[in-house]
Formats: C-alpha cells, sequence, structure tokens
C-alpha cells in the first residue's frame, strides 16, 4: 500500500473532530437478539449491499480524512463471504509512519459464533482486541435471548479468540427480567477467563417483537447495585467508544457502562457509521443520513465523495433523542434494527 498523506480533519459543527469509523460489512446475522431484530427479518437484496471493494474504498477516504480507529460490525460481520479479503486491506492501514494517514487500530464486534475460525487469521490482520455480544451464561436463557443462537460454540469462539491472543470485551445488554441476575456471574466469570465486561443499556430501535419498556434496566441503579458486594475504581480508560469504566478490585478486570438512557455521552463523541448499504449515520439515535452509495456507484471520484461525507458531518446533531418509559408516545423513536446501523 502507498503511503498516504493525511489531508484536513473532519470536524462537525460542534468542533468535534471525527476520528472513529464504525462500519457495517452486512445486515444478515445467524441470531435473532430480541433487542436487535425482529424474529422474522427480511434482510436486504444483495444488489443494495456495497461490495467489499467499495467498503474498502470509502474507508479509506476516511482514514485519509483522520479517521485513526475502525471497528468492523454487522449485523453477525464474520458470516459476510471473503470478509478476512477486508480485514486483510484495512489491516494494510495500521502502524503508518507519523503524519501519514493511517489507523491507530482495527477491531471487531462479533456474536463469537465463528470467531474460532477466524480468530488466527483477525490477529494476523492486526486485530488486537475483540468486543463479543454475549447477554447469558445460562444455555437455555442464551438461547431465548438469541432465538437461534448455541451457548457452546460461543464460548468456543470466545476461547480461540484468547488463545490466537486477542483481548476480549464482553458486550452484555442489560434487560430487567431477562438477564438482571446474572451480572455478578458475569463479572467473576469474565474475571477467570481474563475478560473485560461492558453493560450496556437498551435502546428502542426497530420494532424486535418485545416491550423494551419493561426490559428497560438504568445502568445507574445497577451500578448502585453491584457496589455493594464488588469495589469499583474509577478509571480514565477509554477505548475510543462511549463506554465509561471501573476497575474491579476483586478481579483485576475492568467493568464498563454505556449510558445512552441515562446519561448520555454525546459531548465527546467523535463517531460515525456507514452502513452496509453505504448509509452514513452521524448520529445512532436520529433518523438521518446521507447516501453514499449513489455518488458512488455514478462515478464520484474521492473528492466529490469526502464533500458529501463533510457536508453530511456538518449536520451531525449535538446529541441523540432516545426516549423510552410506559409515558413515551412511541418507544421505538428510531424506527430502523440496530443492525441496519451496525450498532
Amino acid at each position: 500500500m502507498n503511503i498516504a498523506p493525511l489531508t484536513a480533519p473532519l470536524p462537525d459543527s460542534y468542533g468535534r473532530l471525527l476520528t472513529y469509523l464504525r462500519v457495517s460489512v452486512t445486515d444478515r446475522c445467524d441470531m435473532r437478539c430480541i433487542y436487535c431484530m425482529s424474529e422474522d427479518m427480511t434482510f436486504l437484496p444483495k444488489a443494495e449491499i456495497l461490495s467489499l471493494d467499495e467498503l474498502g474504498r470509502l474507508c479509506a477516504s476516511f482514514i485519509r480524512h483522520g479517521v485513526r480507529r475502525l471497528r468492523v460490525t454487522g449485523g453477525e460481520p464474520l458470516v459476510r463471504r471473503d470478509v478476512m479479503d477486508f480485514f486483510r486491506e484495512m489491516g494494510g492501514w495500521l502502524n503508518r509512519p507519523d503524519q501519514q494517514a493511517g489507523l491507530d487500530e482495527l477491531t471487531l464486534t462479533t456474536n463469537a459464533s465463528r470467531l474460532a475460525e477466524f480468530a488466527d487469521g483477525l490477529r494476523a490482520c492486526g486485530v488486537r482486541r475483540v468486543n463479543v455480544s454475549l447477554d447469558s451464561l445460562d444455555p437455555d436463557r442464551f438461547r431465548r435471548i438469541t432465538r437461534r443462537g448455541n451457548l457452546a460454540r460461543t464460548l468456543d469462539g470466545i476461547r480461540a479468540a484468547r488463545q490466537a491472543g486477542l483481548d476480549i470485551r464482553i458486550n452484555t445488554v442489560a434487560m430487567a427480567g431477562v438477564n438482571a441476575d446474572e451480572f455478578d456471574t458475569l463479572i467473576a466469570w469474565c474475571g477467570e477467563i481474563g475478560a473485560d465486561l461492558c453493560l450496556i443499556e437498551t435502546m428502542p430501535m426497530g420494532e424486535t417483537g418485545e416491550d423494551r419498556t419493561d426490559h428497560y434496566l438504568p445502568l445507574s441503579d445497577v451500578r448502585r447495585d453491584l457496589q455493594q458486594r464488588w469495589t469499583l475504581e474509577p478509571l480514565t480508560y477509554r477505548t475510543g467508544g462511549p463506554a465509561r469504566y471501573a476497575r474491579i478490585a476483586e478481579t483485576g478486570r475492568r467493568i464498563g457502562f454505556i449510558t445512552p438512557m441515562t446519561h448520555n455521552f454525546c459531548e465527546s463523541c467523535n463517531r460515525v457509521r456507514l452502513s452496509c448499504t453505504g448509509r452514513l449515520y452521524t448520529c445512532l439515535g436520529h433518523e438521518g443520513s446521507t447516501d453514499l452509495r449513489a455518488p458512488l456507484r455514478a462515478g464520484a471520484d474521492d473528492v466529490q465523495m469526502m464533500d458529501h461525507v463533510r457536508a453530511a458531518i456538518l449536520r451531525k446533531p449535538r446529541g441523540h433523542d432516545f426516549l423510552i418509559g410506559r409515558n413515551a408516545d412511541d418507544p421505538a423513536r428510531v424506527t430502523r434494527h440496530m443492525s441496519v446501523t451496525g450498532g
């Protein structure tokens, strides 16, 4: 790969610089988690999905304009055919010389169902850290939450990733009446396997066939409860995303909290999301997006493409408008499913 000069960065109208891109490579998934998508999903036609070459071209343009962290998401990214070609291409942007465009980090969010197959290859591409979505350690409950997942297969993937030398963060969506009784178990288990844990408030995105009003669990309450049994020492540690971390003295591992509902993190937002269809979402909590597929396939050059991107980022809102609760007129304020945006 030729060394690319760093060009003008991408600020929004509030002075926040874009340094973190989350790119979805597919809307498809081999699970149907109750907070993410409906059980009877209709996935997008292949003609609407960007090719890996198209996604690579767009990501390269973002990197040339100051993106330093790239996270690959889905759906489930590892179900996409030839996805390792994309990881190899993006891995070529890692560890570039100072003052040149390049990535500090290439990461992945996965349900780990196929992680055992790809863990060594991901490490070879430069991936060093993987987020694994795991909401229960009980096999029956895991299957109910995912509607079709196999816990043993996911745990095999996590073990393979650890053996490959990848750092693991377990992402757990906190749901009242679903998995709220498992947080202590998850903390202890993460301590045993050497993984961090991140708890996430459920977000009102898309119709999933579940009443998320009943499942909503404020993490401020969860943290107060955990502090009755665990010593949580606040940390300044950041990964580039919205999680705020503490160290668990009893295990030596970190626990993160992502709180879009009880305490938004918008003032420092440095992220945008590129969907597998080429739509650029500058805020997870807003419907607005910009179509990059049409100009890309119409032959726009890189300068013209980034003009579209820059205009979109200048429209990035100050913060999201998530709302959930029994008095909300519409608990699912954002109609698209989480899997469309890539988390």
